[in-house]
């Protein structure tokens, strides 16, 4: 069964730190693209960190550039979001999602940060950052 498990989050005051993690299972890690994901409370679910072209580009949301930095570790299946310098507004539940991007559009390719593009999701990690 495939299967991504979200932890790391947490509540922090602003200008702290979190890591989150998403531990794969069920799928063969490196036919996948795992990327992080997040929604607000009334907001849609927006990208957040996504690896976007076959060359492994990282692109980050403008508002955490500086601040977020994602990771990825295939001999443990992990891919690790770090967050510093978190701000109120990072509040939200977080996502990793997984797609095998690479089979449906071939060994060269390019793709958004866009949820629609991900098939399979984890449960999500909450994360809440008071002022």
């Amino acid at each position: 069964e495939m299967q991504l498990v979200e932890s790391g989050g947490g509540l922090v005051q602003a200008g702290g730190s979190l890591r989150l993690s998403c531990v794969a299972s069920g799928f063969t890690f490196d036919d996948y693209v795992v990327s992080w994901f997040r929604q607000a409370p009334g907001e849609d679910r927006e990208g957040v960190s996504c690896i976007t072209n076959s060359d492994g580009r990282i692109y980050y949301e403008d508002s955490v550039k500086g601040r977020f930095t994602f990771s990825s570790d295939s001999v443990k299946r992990t891919v690790y979001l770090q967050m510093n310098s978190l701000k109120p507004e990072d509040t939200a539940v977080y996502f990793c999602a997984a797609d095998p991007i690479p089979k449906k559009y071939g060994p060269t390719w390019y793709l958004g940060c866009r949820p629609g593009a991900y098939e399979y999701w984890g449960q999500g990690t909450q994360v809440t950052v008071s002022s």
